[in-house]
């Protein structure tokens, strides 16, 4: 089974990034793209998809203004929707829900949770759509038995006239008609009085209410003359007072509705096998769902190991070049035009550790690159890999984007920052370690090679130049080069160095970046962008 899938978001990177991680799923994704909630409302009522995953914030119509509009659509309302967005805080998590979401994500995406997500909704889609088939197989089934049940003639009627002692005084050609039999037989076979007749005890008793209430009255009564169909007739009494408010005169109009009760009694019937029907399918559904358990819990124990499998090769290699290995067994390399290398390298370390035991130095070196980790990931930077005390990462690969030299550049200022704090709090006895940090432009070639122990690596001229701008930086710096200077000086502040010759490369331009410009930065400091730098960036 193939399931469509619409992605609503106005950075198509993001959206090729969802993509490739369902693509690589073995379910089947027909993936369709939207880039504002206006598009993505259009395309939804034309695909009529089994899930669509959201940007909250998007330029002309928003998010949750588009969820609003599909919401009150009849046709798209039970379509699941997930809001995937980088603003994580409770007041759009409660718009999100309140608007009729079924899930939120928050960027940057966590590949597991985004496919665990995903099943989770289309699973629930597919419960509903279960439902909603059932209930209008009843409905049918339902509205044909009523149809059944409808008459195309109306029933003849018997008008009988009873006098003030219970008297059958006469009846009309109806009576025959109904009853089968005529009046004068009836009288002569069963009496005249009404009193006397015990073959219609609910209809004498009815006769006998209507003389003590004098009221009129309606009743459904059930009639069988021996060897004769049962019938049932609607019957109406009407008492006629004299001068002294006494009953004169009962007049009885009846009208065989024997068709009609019939068709009731059938349609109950029909009711009663339908329950049961039901009942026997609600058995069955409650074997099918332990058995489904059972099995989904086989299948999460299976899937389980397969993440851990998946995890454990995500953290060596990139997603791209795993998914490549798992399909078609090699990935290769690959020339990238516009990439960006950052260096960080600490200063004097030798020096500074060879005071400390080795499994303490190692211990620390993990708290930093952990962190670096966790801010290159955040900025779309693909982590390459650690030499000794250096810590190596490039944005613009293996998914390719306009803006990762200004990705690296606020990588760099926020690794800084984190150093810098964290000599503030740095323990008695353990010296402060200072970082130089060097960022350079251009183009490179990537991938595995060799055949064992995979591992993904960049090679070219832009990989040392990067090298020796960290290597002729100052600590506390995020030094970059003239060719990085040119795609980031419209966002950040940065001092001219002038050229400095570098080993193996010759003279360079290099600058020193300073902070995020004040137009554009949320925070004193200059490290952290605000809302129109991240607007102007995914515009690249």
């Amino acid at each position: 089974m193939s399931y469509k899938v619409l992605v609503v978001d106005d950075n198509i990177h993001n959206s090729k990034l969802i993509e490739g991680i369902l693509l690589a799923e073995k379910e089947k994704y027909d993936i369709y793209f939207a880039e504002d909630g206006m598009e993505g409302f259009e395309k939804a009522r034309r695909l009529q998809p089994d899930l669509i995953l959201m940007d909250m914030r998007m330029p002309q119509l928003s998010g949750i203004d588009s969820l609003k509009m599909i919401r009150e659509d009849p046709e798209l309302r039970e379509i699941p929707v997930i809001f995937i967005t980088a603003y994580k805080t409770d007041e759009n998590f409660a718009e999100a829900f309140k608007s009729g979401a079924f899930d939120f994500i928050t960027k940057p995406l966590d590949i597991n949770e985004l496919k665990s997500r995903v099943r989770k909704a289309l699973s629930v889609g597919q419960t509903l759509h279960r439902i909603r088939t059932k209930i209008t197989q009843y409905e049918e089934e339902r509205r044909k038995l009523e149809e059944r049940a409808t008459l195309t003639e109306n029933a003849p009627n018997a008008f009988i006239i009873i006098d003030s002692v219970g008297n059958l005084e006469w009846a009309n050609e109806g009576f025959e008609n109904l009853h089968g039999i005529s009046f004068a037989d009836f009288v002569d076979a069963y009496g005249t009085n009404i009193n006397q007749i015990k073959v219609f005890k609910d209809f004498t008793r009815e006769v006998r209410r209507c003389f003590t209430t004098k009221k009129p009255s309606s009743v459904e009564l059930r009639f069988k003359l021996p060897e004769k169909e049962k019938k049932w007739f609607q019957t109406f009494l009407t008492p006629q007072l004299d001068e002294n408010n006494t009953v004169h005169k009962v007049i009885v109009v009846e009208s065989d509705i024997t068709p009609i009760m019939k068709k009731e009694e059938e349609l109950y019937k029909q009711n009663r096998r339908m329950l049961q029907i039901t009942e026997r399918l609600e058995q069955a559904n409650a074997l099918l769902e332990a058995q489904k358990e059972e099995i989904e819990e086989q299948k999460k124990l299976i899937e389980d190991e397969q993440e851990k499998s998946e995890r454990l090769l995500l953290n060596i290699l990139p997603f791209e070049v795993a998914r490549q290995l798992k399909s078609k067994g090699k990935a290769g390399t690959r020339y990238y035009r516009h990439v960006t290398v950052l260096f960080t390298d600490f200063k004097d370390f030798s020096k500074n550790t060879k005071e400390l035991e080795p499994k303490d130095l190692v211990a620390i070196l993990d708290d930093y690159f952990a962190k670096f980790d966790e801010i290159t990931g955040k900025h779309y930077l693909e982590k390459i890999k650690t030499i000794g005390d250096s810590y190596m990462c490039a944005g613009g690969l293996p998914l390719r984007n306009n803006s990762n030299p200004v990705d690296a550049v606020l990588a760099g200022l926020e690794i800084q920052d984190y150093t810098n704090r964290l000599k503030v709090k740095s323990k008695p006895g353990i010296p402060a370690w200072d970082l130089r940090i060097g960022i350079h432009t251009g183009p490179v070639v990537a991938g595995v090679v060799g055949r064992k122990k995979f591992a993904y690596d960049i090679w070219s001229e832009t990989v040392n130049a990067a090298a020796r701008m960290e290597n002729l930086g100052d600590i506390n710096k995020v030094n970059i080069s003239e060719t990085t200077f040119e795609y980031v000086k419209d966002y950040f502040d940065c001092i001219h160095r002038g050229k400095i010759n570098a080993k193996n490369v010759g003279e360079m331009d290099m600058y020193y970046v300073q902070r995020i410009k004040k137009e554009y930065s949320a925070d004193e400091k200059g490290i952290l962008p605000n809302d129109e730098f991240i607007r102007l960036v995914n515009k690249l």
